[in-house]
């Protein structure tokens, strides 16, 4: 209701509208909101029943939020369809003090079932925007409605709907805070997952970058030593984003860890993965996994699951290349193809694992970066310890995107064999 419709409330109805309005304020808690306005609407209408309908924007239906009936008892069904539907379509309130032969309508099962004499209704709008409607009723028996009866519930109604909208509001807003204290929790549960620390075997450096393009990652990495001359790397990039993508992560991280150190080789590791992945796995994910096994004098041993190929820096050739593309993403297909590939490293070679976040990181007008730019930088920095080399990666592919923020995970590893 408008500032100019309230001049048609007599003084005493605007003490009414006053204090019914701090009633129905006195709460942001969305559920007590619903029952303080229908009981503010039916103490100052003298009804024996009140409903407060919800209104669907896109189906155009109304959905009862809380019903009340003569004695405080609960009624979902039984007000007029007819009478709420005609307020729906026209946004006005409309009363009626003779329900049962009124001419502009068509009496109502549930008019006639119940006798009702004078129904009242409202219309619930916030600005432009019906948000709900307010019905109440009374018997034959009960008497009638008034005209300013009528002027204070559309009053009430425009009160009420802000009312509503505010706890609707501030519902949200509490559902949205306790949702980013979960990612919040979720995130830090995740980066514990990370190697808090990398083995040390003796001729390796070892460096790792992680970068969530939302509050949790689908991508991730793990170093860790499986005795004194050996230790592992995985990188992984889970199909889906987010809190899913996250679990989906946190089992395949710990598949992979727990079947390495039962002693089984590399493709043995990411087969058996990749077999109970399937047994359980019915959410459609699939995770693209690179693992490389290295030793004490240069050994390694690599098996791609569907990842981006591991970058290798030959530092007596002074050059960078990719190893051979291989195999498929765990939890897709039984009996994956996986190869196990061999590589002799010498001093000063250099290895970097890496997500498609990094390389289909996109600058202002839409190129990626790609696998030869970040060939170039390792080529051009790749004299300089693990953390070095890592740092002038993210320099560069930094410099590239420019103010774009990434769209996906970044997730690096550089390995660098000193010999």
């Amino acid at each position: 209701m408008t500032a100019a419709d309230a001049t048609n409330l007599s003084p005493e109805h605007l003490m009414t509208l006053y204090k019914i309005t701090g009633v129905m304020n006195s709460s942001l808690e969305f559920n007590q909101a619903l029952e303080n306005i229908i009981s503010a609407v039916m103490q100052a209408t003298r009804a024996q029943r009140g409903y407060l309908l919800r209104y669907d924007d896109f189906t155009s239906d109304v959905e009862v939020l809380v019903a009340r009936g003569g004695e405080g008892s609960s009624e979902t069904e039984g007000y007029s369809t007819t009478i709420t539907s005609e307020v729906v379509r026209s946004r006005q309130t409309l009363l009626t003090n003779n329900a049962q032969f009124d001419n502009r309508y068509q009496p109502g099962q549930s008019i006639i079932l119940r006798g009702l004499r004078a129904i009242l209704c409202a219309p619930m709008m916030v600005k432009d925007r019906l948000i709900g409607v307010i019905y109440v009723d009374t018997s034959m028996r009960a008497g009638n409605f008034t005209p300013a009866d009528r002027d204070l519930m559309a009053a009430v109604a425009g009160q009420a709907a802000v009312a509503l909208e505010n706890a609707r509001l501030y519902s949200l807003a509490v559902e949205q805070g306790r949702l980013m204290r979960e990612l919040q929790m979720a995130r830090e549960i995740q980066q514990s997952l990370l190697p808090q620390y990398m083995p040390k075997v003796s001729g390796y450096e070892m460096a790792a970058h992680w970068q969530a393009a939302r509050e949790v990652a689908g991508d991730f990495y793990d170093v860790f030593a499986l005795d004194a001359n050996r230790f592992a790397v995985v990188i992984a990039d889970v199909s889906d984003k987010g809190a899913p993508a996250a679990l989906f992560m946190a089992v395949a991280r710990t598949m992979i860890r727990a079947h390495a150190h039962t002693g089984l080789n590399p493709m043995q590791t990411i087969g058996r993965t990749n077999d109970l992945i399937l047994e359980d796995a019915e959410s459609g994910m699939f995770v693209t996994v690179y693992y490389s096994v290295f030793e004490v004098g240069g050994a390694s041993v690599h098996v791609n699951a569907g990842h981006n190929p591991l970058l290798v820096y030959r530092a007596a050739e002074r050059r960078a290349f990719l190893m051979p593309r291989g195999g498929r993403a765990i939890g897709w297909f039984p009996d994956n193809p996986l190869q196990m590939l061999d590589l002799a490293l010498q001093p000063e070679d250099v290895l970097v694992f890496y997500t498609d976040g990094l390389t289909e990181a996109e600058n202002a007008i839409g190129d990626f970066f790609g696998e030869d730019r970040l060939m170039k930088a390792v080529t051009e920095h790749a004299h300089l310890d693990a953390p070095g080399i890592l740092a002038a990666i993210l320099s560069v592919a930094g410099a590239f995107c420019g103010a774009v923020v990434p769209f996906d995970d970044q997730t690096i590893v550089v390995v660098r064999y000193n010999g």
